[in-house]
């Protein structure tokens, strides 16, 4: 985890800022070390029952993209192709 804040929105609840941060936390994971895919996609689902339309979803992604260099739209495309058991993503 980089020194940066993720971003969130102060209006959701606990529970959401954690579903929220807690993908976020998994994106890194998968640049930085690699996830189980299907760790990965239980936290994002989690994270769309708080974010639910696409257009929020595309524009956090982009926030925690500018920050942190990691894709959370490259990271749930790969989720979905990939056969291989675990993501990692290539790159920064």
């Amino acid at each position: 985890m980089k020194d940066y804040q993720y971003p969130i929105d102060i209006e959701w609840t606990t529970g959401e800022m954690i579903l929220v941060m807690d993908l976020w936390a998994a994106v890194e994971e998968a640049y930085e070390k690699g996830i189980e895919k299907q760790t990965f996609l239980n936290k994002y689902r989690g994270f769309k029952t708080v974010v639910k339309s696409i257009g929020e979803e595309r524009k956090l992604g982009k926030e925690f993209e500018l920050i942190s260099g990691y894709s959370l739209y490259h990271v749930v495309q790969e989720a979905k192709q990939t056969t291989k058991p675990i993501l990692k993503m290539k790159g920064k």
